[in-house]
């Protein structure tokens, strides 16, 4: 069965949880509303530019989970997922998804944004194969800081290659799906690269490199993975 893979923020999401994230804190008066929303849009800025730096990004995303209790992070990403992440998922997202489910493949999604955030948005969207930041807990609450490779740029190929040989699987065949330029690294190494809604950067190099551009964004009726 070969592997499906997708990108979550911007590909399956039509939006950026991570950032959605940053931005519900705010609101809701968990973290100083102000400084943080600055901090969350500069590091955003700096994704979409690819210079982002992941390890001071993470000290950052991850520092409001070891602030607050579990029981009121659950909580609150509850309601994060009613008002925030339900918005985003597309009709063509799901669609896209069915296609590959209903082809045989194994449906994986791998993401740098963190698992606390990302391991119910994978849930909601059916997809059991879940590669996320690992935020670090001890005696049952988070730390603020990360276990093992961040899966950001060459981190998602170095995690994905510790997945397969977890397995005993292979790439062969294997699709992956990706709207930024920051996923080249692993749109590289796959049979079937797909650019989803790409940044210009991705755009540019897809469109030499013959690669699929597709767009799940409001799209009309299904999109079929087996026509790219």
């Amino acid at each position: 069965m070969p592997l499906a893979i997708f990108d979550l923020d911007n590909t399956l999401l039509a939006g950026d949880s991570d950032y959605l994230w940053g931005r519900f804190l705010a609101e809701i008066g968990a973290v100083d509303g102000d400084a943080y929303e600055r901090e969350n849009q500069r590091f955003y800025d700096d994704y979409r530019a690819g210079h982002l730096d992941i390890m001071a990004f993470l000290a950052f995303s991850l520092r409001p989970l070891a602030e607050n209790r579990p029981q009121d992070l659950v909580a609150w990403h509850a309601r994060f997922m009613r008002e925030k992440i339900e918005p985003c998922i597309t009709a063509a997202a799901e669609a896209l998804l069915a296609s590959h489910r209903a082809a045989g493949d194994t449906l994986m999604i791998i993401t740098a944004t963190n698992a606390f955030v990302t391991a119910p948005i994978a849930a909601r969207l059916g997809v059991a194969e879940l590669i996320a930041t690992e935020p670090e807990m001890r005696d049952g609450r988070y730390t603020g800081r990360v276990a093992g490779v961040p899966s950001f740029r060459e981190g998602k190929v170095t995690r994905l290659q510790q997945w397969l040989d977890a397995h005993g699987a292979t790439l062969d065949g294997a699709a992956f799906y990706s709207d930024s330029h920051n996923d080249l690294p692993l749109l590289e190494r796959v049979d079937r690269p797909v650019a989803v809604d790409p940044d210009d950067v991705l755009k540019a190099h897809a469109e030499r490199r013959g690669w699929p551009v597709i767009s799940l964004l409001d799209a009309p009726g299904s999109v079929d993975h087996r026509h790219l």
